[in-house]
């Protein structure tokens, strides 16, 4: 094994706990599409990136944060569910993100190009990854009381809609982390994916965050090593293994 895909493993393994641990939350709070909906917000910001010659990660961001302080303003603001708003904004940059993204690279665009990961951006996603671990672990009760009852948190002196808003920024980090190892189109699944499939097996709290970290490492670490084996694109390789893994749990689930 050559120690450029070591390296690729390795930044993979963390995007992939970053992605399962923020994705135990999403479940939790029964928001698994917002996930998969923001990565598509991307698209535009990757758009304008590459035609500037900046680092798409960069640009996914920053499309991504102006899209999570829209939502969270517009929640606030109006009586509109959070799912529908971020369908309004999933659509509308999914097509300007098309129109306007050079044609050559509307692919890695959409689907990622994990050869294109140079170092920096593995000491940008450790960085990122450390980061959303921390502030994660430190909204961690609030966001769990919020999702049993939002009057009980506010009577508890929480401030749910400040909780909310920085949960829904490091989903969208995470998110921007993501889009070189899967794509615009992909990346949604990360988050998602190693979730629903530790809810099959965990029988608690704790257990079922764990495993949907584990299942996130394990899927990014097979899947990169597959699609450089057999030679195919590392984000459907990627979506393809943690699948497996959910159906493999399924039927673990229906067995005991």
């Amino acid at each position: 094994m050559n120690t450029n895909l070591l390296f690729l493993i390795l930044i993979g393994s963390i995007v992939g706990a970053a992605s399962g641990y923020l994705g135990s939350f999403m479940v939790i709070k029964r928001m698994s599409l917002v996930g998969d909906a923001l990565s598509h917000v991307a698209l535009p910001g990757i758009a304008i990136a590459l035609s500037f010659g900046i680092n798409p990660m960069l640009g996914a961001f920053v499309t991504l944060m102006f899209a999570v302080l829209g939502i969270w303003y517009l929640e606030k603001k109006s009586e509109i569910y959070p799912e529908a708003l971020v369908g309004i904004f999933f659509t509308a940059s999914l097509s300007i993100g098309i129109l306007i993204t050079p044609e050559p690279e509307l692919l890695e665009a959409l689907f990622g190009s994990i050869e294109s990961i140079t170092v920096l951006d593995g000491i940008v996603i450790a960085l990122a990854s450390a980061l959303i671990f921390f502030l994660t672990n430190l909204i961690a009760k609030r966001l769990l009381l919020g999702v049993v009852s939002e009057d009980l948190a506010a009577s508890g002196g929480v401030n749910v809609s400040k909780v909310n808003l920085v949960y829904l920024f490091l989903v969208g980090l995470v998110v921007a982390l993501g889009v070189k190892f899967l794509g615009t189109l992909l990346t949604g699944a990360l988050v998602i994916v190693p979730a629903v499939t530790a809810k099959n097996i965990a029988r608690g709290i704790k257990s079922f965050q764990i495993y949907s970290i584990v299942f996130g490492i394990l899927s990014t670490v097979i899947g990169v090593s597959l699609s450089s084996v057999v030679n195919i694109p590392s984000g459907p390789a990627v979506v393809l293994v943690s699948i497996f893994f959910f159906i493999m749990s399924y039927f673990a689930k229906q067995v005991h």
